[in-house]
This record gives structure tokens, C-alpha cells and sequence, in this order.
């Protein structure tokens, strides 16, 4: 089966570690053996002025994952968002306020539904491929969450080049590596298989980049980065 997934990650934290706001929506394309993304692509929000409802976070997945899928004739899209695996286009209003979610979760979706429904139908009666509400129990959609982790590195790089400094907090149990010619994200989770992902760059050998734990998020790591010119 050849897969879609996208998600949404990687935040620009302040001095206190709080996030202002999201960097990166990543689209991967995944084939069997499912440990990696044959293909990637990426939205780049702005983390500085960011809606962190949600709702701008999951109609930027859903737009991504619907064009590398025509792009990649993808068999299925995993939609990072816990619905109980139902195909998006059937999120109509009677089946939304059924659902056994939250009434703010509800009232993001009544409004989310009247846009993206639509288009999700229009999707499937064109390709026959089904967005899946699947969430979190997608190893697809993981494989996402972890590229939106490295373009947000990759993000902080440019920007650390510009203004000098950046500390951005990764998706949840992952690390990065920045070596000379690529980006290396990984996992930390030893039930997940060794999932993993790269990027090519070109690093700047005038920016230092360290890696540690968040002290206000437990699993999560901080990257930060600063400019030695």
C-alpha cells in the first residue's frame, strides 16, 4: 500500500520554553517497509503570528497530503487527526456532533466540515482515494511529525542565519542531527521501529547548534541554534 500522511510540528519557544507558534505542515509519501518517506514536501507557517486553534493546522494538512497524493497516485491519505479512522468526506454536521469528542473539538470541526468535506468528496469521487481521520495510530502519520521536525530545523537554520538565534522545540520523542551536507531526524521512541527521515542542505559551518531535553516538556528536545558571526 502506498501511503500519504501529513502533520503539523516544530515550534519557535521563548526564554521560558513556551511555544509561539508552529514553523512547519510536512506531507511525506511512504512505501513499504513504512520507516521512511520516499517523498516529502512542506508549508512553512509563521510562527510568529500563528493560529494555535488548530484549525489552520489541519486545513494545511489536508490541502498538502490531497496534492502530494495526486502527485505521488497515493492509494490513501492518514490525516493526523483522531476521528475514529472515518474518511473525511463523510464528516457531515449529524455525523460530527455524534462523534464521542470534545464540544470545542466539535465546534472546530462544524466549522473545518463545511470546507474541507466538500473537498474531500470532490477528491475521492475523482481518484477513489479516502482521507482517513486515523490520527496518532498512523505510523504514516509519524513519518510526518517527523519531517515537519526536520524542516523545522532546516527553517531554523535559514533563520538563525538572518537574525542570529532560534530555539525551537521538536515534535514529541525525536532527536535531529545537523551534519555538513543533510538534516538526520530520528525517532527516540524504541517501539516505533527506527523511524527516521533526512534533508540535503548546505549547513553553515558559522552556526553552532546544540541539542537537549526540554525542561518544561518532558519528551520533547530543543534545538537551538545561534550564529557565530
Amino acid at each position: 500500500m502506498k501511503i500519504v500522511a501529513s502533520d503539523t510540528g516544530g515550534a519557535v519557544l521563548d526564554e521560558e520554553y513556551n511555544p509561539l507558534g508552529l514553523i512547519a505542515t510536512a506531507a511525506v509519501y511512504v512505501e513499504k517497509p513504512y520507516i521512511t518517506a520516499k517523498k516529502s514536501i512542506v508549508k512553512y507557517g509563521d510562527p510568529f503570528d500563528y493560529d494555535l486553534s488548530g484549525r489552520k493546522a489541519i486545513k494545511d494538512e489536508v490541502l498538502l497530503a490531497i496534492q502530494l497524493a495526486r502527485e505521488t497516485k497515493a492509494d490513501v491519505i492518514h490525516l493526523d487527526s483522531t476521528l475514529g479512522g472515518l474518511p473525511l468526506r463523510q464528516l457531515d454536521k449529524p455525523t460530527i456532533e455524534a462523534l464521542r469528542i470534545s464540544e470545542r473539538g466539535k465546534r472546530i470541526w462544524l466549522e473545518l466540515g463545511k470546507e474541507l468535506q466538500p473537498i474531500a468528496k470532490k477528491f475521492w469521487e475523482e481518484t477513489g482515494v479516502e482521507i482517513l481521520t486515523i490520527g496518532k495510530e498512523s505510523t504514516i502519520v509519524r513519518i510526518a511529525e517527523i519531517f515537519a521536525g526536520i524542516y523545522s530545523a532546516k527553517w531554523g537554520i535559514e533563520y538563525a542565519m538572518k537574525k542570529g538565534h532560534v530555539r525551537i522545540g521538536l515534535p514529541r520523542y525525536m532527536e535531529v542531527k545537523i551534519l555538513s551536507d543533510k538534516i538526520l531526524g530520528k525517532s527516540l521512541d524504541p517501539k516505533e521501529g527506527g523511524l527516521y527521515g533526512e534533508l540535503p542542505i548546505n549547513f553553515d559551518e558559522k552556526l553552532n547548534w546544540e541539542l537537549y531535553p526540554n525542561p518544561v516538556a518532558r519528551t520533547f528536545m530543543v534545538l537551538e541554534i545561534t550564529s557565530r558571526r
